[in-house]
C-alpha cells in the first residue's frame, strides 16, 4: 500500500471517531428512559380476605351443609368441612338417624354479624364469623373458617356456641384485618399456646386448679362439671362402677387473633374422654346413638367410653388489664364411642 493511500485513510478514521464520540456524548446528556417503580411494601400485611369474599365462602359452606343435611349423608361434607366440624357433623347425622329425626343437626346460620379476618400474606389462614341467631333462638355460633393453602378453598374447621352473658371483644374492621399472634406471644395474661392446657386443668380440678384464678367462671365449665358429678354419683350410688374423665387440648391453638385492646382471641380444640368402668360383672345398656358409634354394641360389660370433640374460643386480656381470661364460646359433642 502506498504512503499517500495511508495518509488519506487516517483522516477518515479520525472523522468517524469524532462522529462516534459526538453521538455518545449526546446520548450521555439525554434524559434517562423512565423505569417502572415497584409497588411500595405495606407496613403491615393486608387482610387475608375481603368482606365480599367471606360472604361468598359462607354461602358455599351453607350450600354444602344444606344438601348434606337434607340427606343426612356426610359424603359431600369434605368439600367444605374439615377438622372438628367434619367429625361433629358426621356424628350428628348418626344421632339424627338413631332418634328418627328427634335430634336434628346443629343449626348453623351462614349470615354474619361479626367478621374477624387476619392480616397476613401467608397460609394457613383462619377467620372467625359470629353468625346471626338461629331460627330456633339458640345462641349465635362462632364459625371457624380455615384455608390451608392458596390453591385450596376455605373450609368450616369448627364451630362453637356463644355462652351466656358474654360479649365479643372489639376487633379490627375486616378491611384492616386483625394481627395473627404466635403461640408464645408476650404481653398477654396467658400465652396463647398454654390456654388449652391451663383450661383443661381447670376443668379437671375446678377451683382447686392452680390456674382457676386465670379464668372467669363460665356456663360451659359449670355444665361439664355438674354433668360429671351427677354421673359419678349415680354410678357410686348404684354400686355399678366409677367414672373417669380426661381433657386433652390440641398441641397449639388453631389460630390466635389480636383484639383492639391488646388482648387476643384464642381458638383451640379440646378432646374429652369419658369412661365408665363397671364393677361386679354388671352391664350397661348402650343407647342406639352410642351403639352406632361403637360398632353396633348394645351392652358394655367391662367399660364404656365416649369421646367428645370440642372447640373453644377464649378471650385472653393483656397481662396488665387486671381481668381473667374468658371462655366466649364452646362446643362439646360425642363423636366416637367404644364398649368393652
Amino acid at each position: 500500500m502506498s504512503r499517500d493511500h495511508r495518509r488519506t485513510t487516517r483522516p477518515r478514521l479520525a472523522t468517524t471517531g469524532v462522529a462516534l464520540l459526538s453521538t455518545l456524548a449526546l446520548a450521555g446528556c439525554a434524559a434517562p428512559l423512565p423505569e417502572p417503580a415497584p409497588e411500595p411494601v405495606p407496613a403491615v400485611p393486608p387482610p387475608a380476605v375481603s368482606l365480599d369474599q367471606s360472604q361468598r365462602v359462607l354461602a358455599s359452606v351453607g350450600e354444602v351443609l344444606a344438601e348434606a343435611d337434607a340427606a343426612a349423608d356426610p359424603a359431600g361434607l369434605p368439600a367444605r368441612l374439615d377438622g372438628p366440624a367434619l367429625a361433629t357433623r358426621t356424628a350428628e347425622y348418626v344421632w339424627a338417624q338413631a332418634t328418627a329425626g328427634a335430634r336434628p343437626p346443629t343449626a348453623l346460620p351462614v349470615d354474619e354479624q361479626v367478621l374477624v379476618v387476619p392480616e397476613t400474606d401467608t397460609w394457613p389462614r383462619t377467620q372467625l364469623v359470629v353468625s346471626e341467631q338461629p331460627d330456633d333462638l339458640q345462641a349465635p355460633r362462632v364459625l371457624v373458617l380455615r384455608q390451608e393453602s392458596a390453591r385450596e378453598p376455605y373450609k368450616l374447621w369448627g364451630w362453637a356456641r356463644l355462652l351466656q352473658n358474654v360479649q365479643m371483644p372489639p376487633t379490627a374492621a375486616p378491611e384492616e384485618g386483625s394481627p395473627e399472634l404466635p403461640p408464645d406471644a408476650e404481653g398477654l395474661l396467658v400465652p396463647p399456646g398454654e390456654v388449652g392446657a391451663r383450661y383443661a386443668d381447670v376443668l379437671t380440678h375446678g377451683d382447686g386448679s392452680e390456674h382457676a384464678a386465670s379464668f372467669a367462671p363460665d356456663s360451659f365449665r359449670s355444665t361439664v362439671q355438674e354433668t360429671r358429678s351427677a354421673l359419678a354419683g349415680s354410678l357410686q350410688g348404684a354400686g355399678a362402677g366409677a367414672l373417669t374423665e380426661t381433657y386433652v387440648p390440641a398441641a397449639e391453638p388453631v389460630v390466635t387473633l389480636g383484639t383492639a385492646d391488646g388482648g387476643a382471641l384464642v381458638v383451640t380444640e379440646m378432646t374429652t374422654t369419658s369412661t365408665v368402668t363397671l364393677a361386679g360383672g354388671a352391664t350397661i345398656p348402650v343407647e342406639p346413638f352410642y351403639a352406632a358409634l361403637a360398632g353396633g354394641a348394645t351392652t358394655a360389660g367391662t367399660s364404656f367410653s365416649r369421646v367428645f370433640t370440642g372447640v373453644l374460643v377464649v378471650y385472653v386480656p393483656p397481662a396488665d388489664a387486671g381481668a381473667p381470661a374468658q371462655v366466649l364460646a364452646a362446643e362439646h359433642v360425642v363423636t366416637s364411642a367404644a364398649a368393652q
